[in-house]
This record gives structure tokens, sequence and C-alpha cells, in this order.
């Protein structure tokens, strides 16, 4: 009886949450559109943009993989170096995190982490900030092509700009409360010598065209799994987030069409317009979606662009807002708990994540200046 005495609290929490959702949904725009326009509107999301999506991870998975067996990767490390220790405060080697998750997503610097010739080199504030450091370049080539594609191109640019400047942020504000929590963790190193082993080489040398197949295909590979895993987030979050976007359709009346809905989030934006377009150069109150959807999945963010772009609400600022926050962003709160706790840090999961959320503000503000300065230039 105790037992299930204490799952009634959350249980009636959470139906009262869900009756008031689409209760308030179903009350604008009857129970019968409601259900046909997510039904039609995940639909759509399915075929027309997450297949795109999962094409460029094919494609960018694929690139992704020939420059990491081509020494690419290892040239790409080298030449970022310098930028470390004065940026972000890290040693030379997390230029590599940065360089992996930037061609595939957030938890590759975890799996890099776990590498003890990786981690020897960071004291364990560094070494613990590095979730914040990797995620701030999370599909960091899928959010540029995709903006690419859209037609820009010095935008994406930019956006990548203040993207670093967010991870900055980010990852030096996280390093503070690490050491404020923990002042040891300040001189500690993150891997004990006696724990790193040497590890030889026993790949056996295959030939450059086997090589260069066997690239593409395991990045291609790769890929398709990336793709397979935003189409939970793109058909969920991005369905929701548009119900609450979105309006009636033209003639004024809910039909049940996707895409509709009740405009709620406009609405709060047209409230702190003032604060968005100050801090982000937003001219309407619809593009305050994108961010919000960004917390999830940036794949999920994504997929609002091109219905941003048909309405007409899509500018060069936008891109380059849309392309640093997605980027600094890039799904953090679906990742940093499970990222922490792979790393055996789970405890500072809430520190990181409001430095990253600190982090991804930052980088949208620099973004839009330096767009501003851009034009005027």
């Amino acid at each position: 009886m105790k037992r299930i005495m204490k799952f009634i609290p959350s249980g009636v929490v959470c139906l009262v949450i869900f009756f008031l959702l689409f209760g308030y949904l179903a009350s604008q725009m009857g129970t019968a559109n409601m259900l046909n326009t997510i039904m039609r509107t995940a639909h759509d999301l399915l075929l027309n943009t997450v297949f795109y999506l999962m094409a460029i991870c094919v494609i960018t998975g694929a690139i992704g993989r020939i420059f990491v067996e081509f020494g690419v990767v290892s040239l790409l490390e080298k030449l970022l170096r310098p930028l470390m220790k004065p940026v972000f405060n890290l040693p030379g080697v997390a230029s590599l995190g940065a360089v992996l998750t930037f061609l595939s997503d957030n938890p590759a610097i975890i799996s890099l982490a776990q590498d003890k010739r990786f981690s020897a080199y960071f004291k364990k504030f560094q070494f613990i900030s590095l979730t914040n450091f990797g995620t701030a370049f999370g599909m960091g080539l899928l959010v540029i092509v995709f903006m690419v594609g859209q037609g820009y191109f010095v935008e994406p640019l930019i956006g990548l700009f203040g993207a670093v400047c967010g991870c900055a942020v980010s990852t030096r504000l996280m390093q503070y409360f690490v050491i404020k929590a923990y002042p040891q963790y300040k001189h500690e190193d993150a891997c004990r010598a006696d724990e790193v082993e040497e590890i030889e080489a026993k790949e056996v040398e295959k030939p450059l065209f086997q090589r260069i197949l066997d690239s593409l295909l395991d990045g291609g590979r790769t890929g398709v799994d990336v793709g397979m895993a935003i189409i939970p987030g793109v058909l969920i979050i991005s369905t929701l987030v548009m119900l609450f976007t979105f309006g009636p359709s033209a003639s004024g009346e809910f039909s049940g069409a996707a895409y509709e809905g009740v405009q709620l989030l406009p609405w709060i934006g047209g409230k702190l317009s003032f604060i968005f377009s100050f801090l982000f150069g937003f001219h309407d109150p619809h593009l305050i979606a994108f961010p919000i959807t960004a917390l999830g999945a940036v794949g999920a963010a994504l997929g609002l662009i091109p219905n941003f772009a048909a309405a007409g609400w899509i500018d060069g600022n936008a891109i380059a807002v849309f392309t640093a926050i997605g980027m600094c962003w890039s799904g953090y709160l679906s990742t940093h708990t499970a990222m922490l706790d792979a790393i055996g840090y789970r405890e500072l999961t809430s520190k990181a994540i409001l430095a990253h959320t600190i982090g991804g503000i930052a980088a949208a503000i620099a973004a839009h200046w330096v767009f501003m300065l851009y034009s005027v230039i």
C-alpha cells in the first residue's frame, strides 16, 4: 500500500499536465482537428524533413570518417591546439574532441575521454568540463551543411564563431563551478600515471581503395544511426512546438491539416519581443521556437526552419543566431546527464546544465552582434 501511495503524487501530476496541455489544444482546435493535425504534421515531418536530415547525416558521416582515416582530423587538431589553453583553459589534445563532435554528435567526446591516453593530459576540473566543451560543437557539420542547403553561406560561419564564443563561456563557467564545489580537483589529475597503458596499433594495413571504401560505408552507416536517432526528437518535439507556434488555416478555421496550431509561443514571444529583439535580433516572435526546441534536440529544431522560411520569418541574422545556438546547445538537456554519468560525475549535472544554458545564450548574442557588424561592412 505504501508503495502504491508513493507513486500516486507523480501520477496525478502527470495526468493533470497531460489533460491541461491537450485539453487546451482541443478546446481551441477541436479534438478531431487536433488529432488530425498531430498525425499529419508528424507524417509530413517524417517524409520531408527527417529523411532529408538523414541524407545529410549519411553524407557528413562518410566525409567525417574519411577525414579521420586519412589524417585530416589530426591535422586540424594540430592547427587548433594553440587556441585551447588561452580560450578554453584546456590542453591542446582537447581540440581533437571538438573536431570529432563537430563531425558527429555530443557523445563522441565521451568515447574519446574514456581513452586513458587522452584523459591523462587533463586535471579533473578540465576533464569534467569536456562535457560542456564537446557539446558546444555537437552535430556542427550537420547544422552548417543544412543552413548552406537553405541558401545561406556567410551566416552559418558567423554562427560557428558565435558557437565558439558560447563554448568558451560554458566551458570556463563549468570549470569555475567544479573548482568551487571541489577545490582539490584543480590539482588532481584526471588519470593516474600508473593507469596509462601503452596501446599498440594492431590494425593490418589495407589497400588504398579498401580504406576509402570502408571509410565511406562505415561513416555512412554511422550517419544512418544518427538519422534514426533524431526521428523521435523531430516527430515528437517539433510537432508539439509547431502546435504552439503556427496558427489556423488561411480561412481562420481549424481544418485538421498539418502545421496548424494555437500560436501560444508567438504570443509569449510578442510579450517578450523587446528582450529577444535586443539580444538576438529576432524580428518575429515565432522565431523563439527554434532555441526552445534546440534545448532538447537540434535535429528537431532544424526541422522548423523550412516552415519558418516558407512563412517569411527567416533572415540572415536568424540563420546566424540559429546556427550558433543550435550548435552550442545541440540538445544538451537530453545528453548532459548521460554524458556526465558515463565519466562518473553525475552529481555535477545541474552545474553543467546551468553553465551550458548561459553559454548558449552568449553564443546567440555573439552571433547577432557579429552579423550586425558584417551587415554594416
